[in-house]
């Protein structure tokens, strides 16, 4: 009993000592994680936080909702994560909103003026905090309605030489080929630049935007994240054969210049990178018929980047169709019937066969025969913009933002997983 008894004790000693010898990494003592998020539209973010009770009306995305509201039941702050957010409003300058991770950070009239929206940047600092417990810095660089072709175009691309297409389409439409040359060539790349540009300012002087930041410590670029797309699967004219089998092939080619650019760019030659895959409409067979193809083909080359042999284990595609909430889509297409019946009162208005009266009264009739007060509800609840903005709905957004974040921390060393 007395050897066990002293065994026991020596066994004890030995743990506090190595415990006091090896202390536990704490957020204080970890270097800061950044996360470059880069895109478009989705990637500012349209969905409005009224938008936010819908996820509770789903037992699978209700403990989502949870972490993205505090006790009080108010969106939350993320702790120990800031963000640098440059983006346009509706003026013609950019704009750089900073400050602690919270809502406001989705898409905004005054760049430096939070708004009332989220992007996937919310739950994507939500995620990967709570995974990683220290330090986190976002960089996010989003402008709407920007292409991979010429706006975001990698330096290793050229410039954006116009196909014969293009040149055809201008050409029918009045416009002098020579001088959109020139303006193609002036704007090629330009957004690349930006971004790059901010995300050496913001690291260049990090306690500017995270004050906590100890340089002794260092950083590291951890991520980056991209989420754009519609600008190039509607560009008819860069990809002629969209919708058939490698009418995207050039998005793909240039997608692969972009990692190798970017990585080269801020000297992190394996930094992890998340392609967000558009999947605007959801899954295949819900897309309207004509377009289905050209959303499908440019799916497979948004991803296909993922799949070369220089990218295996470092580059992952988010899949992001499966997000799209199918009961908001029913009940979107309702109104959107609504609205077309809507047009050809209007058309019927102006010919003189009905008046401005019976025109409410009919379209009021044509309402109530096709939506329930619930379908009404839901879509007052769930939506707050267009489908190509994933109908401005929280909990499409947040299931994105989450997704990406869990990619990106799959991506990063065993240690820091």
């Amino acid at each position: 009993m007395h050897h066990g008894y002293s065994l026991a004790r020596l066994v004890l000693f030995v743990v506090a000592t190595a415990l006091v010898a090896t202390p536990q990494l704490t957020a204080a003592d970890a270097p800061l994680k950044v996360f470059v998020l880069v895109g478009q539209s989705n990637m500012q973010g349209h969905a409005k936080v009224s938008t936010f009770d819908y996820l509770g009306d789903d037992p699978a995305t209700r403990p989502l909702l949870e972490q993205m509201r505090g006790a009080d039941g108010k969106p939350r702050t993320v702790p120990n994560t800031w963000i640098s957010y440059l983006t346009q409003g509706k003026g013609p300058e950019d704009g750089e909103g900073v400050g602690p991770l919270t809502v406001g950070y989705g898409a905004r009239t005054h760049p430096a003026k939070p708004s009332d929206k989220i992007g996937p940047e919310f739950t994507f600092g939500i995620t990967v905090q709570s995974a990683l417990r220290q330090p986190v810095l976002i960089i996010k660089t989003a402008w709407g309605g920007k292409s991979l072709h010429t706006d975001f175009r990698p330096p290793s691309a050229g410039v954006h030489a116009l196909s014969h297409a293009e040149k055809a389409s201008l050409e029918r439409q009045g416009k002098d080929v020579s001088a959109e040359v020139r303006k193609r060539n002036q704007q090629s790349g330009e957004y690349y630049r930006r971004m790059v540009k901010h995300i050496d300012h913001v690291l260049s002087d990090i306690k500017r935007v995270y004050p906590d930041y100890d340089a002794s410590l260092g950083y590291e670029l951890a991520g980056f994240v991209w989420f754009q797309g519609w600008n190039d699967v509607v560009a008819s004219s860069v990809y002629p054969q969209r919708g058939q089998p490698g009418g995207y092939d050039k998005y793909t080619e240039w997608m692969a210049q972009f990692i190798r650019d970017v990585r080269k760019e801020l000297k992190a030659p394996h930094m992890p990178f998340v392609i967000g895959v558009l999947g605007v409409d959801g899954p295949g067979d819900n897309i309207e018929q004509r377009y289905r193809k050209i959303h499908e083909t440019f799916r497979t080359a948004m991803a296909a980047p993922a799949s070369l042999p220089e990218f295996k284990g470092n580059v992952i595609a988010v899949q992001t169709a499966p997000f799209w909430d199918m009961p908001l889509d029913r009940v979107q297409k309702k109104f959107e019937q609504v609205a077309q019946h809507r047009r050809a009162l209007q058309k019927k208005v102006k010919s003189g066969e009905i008046t401005n009266d019976e025109l409410t009264q009919q379209l009021k009739q044509f309402e109530a025969s096709l939506l329930s007060p619930q379908e009404v509800e839901l879509r007052a609840r769930a939506a707050s913009n267009a489908g190509y903005h994933y109908y401005g709905c929280a909990k499409i957004m947040a299931q994105i933002g989450q997704a990406f974040a869990k990619a990106t921390l799959k991506l990063q060393p065993p240690k820091a997983r």
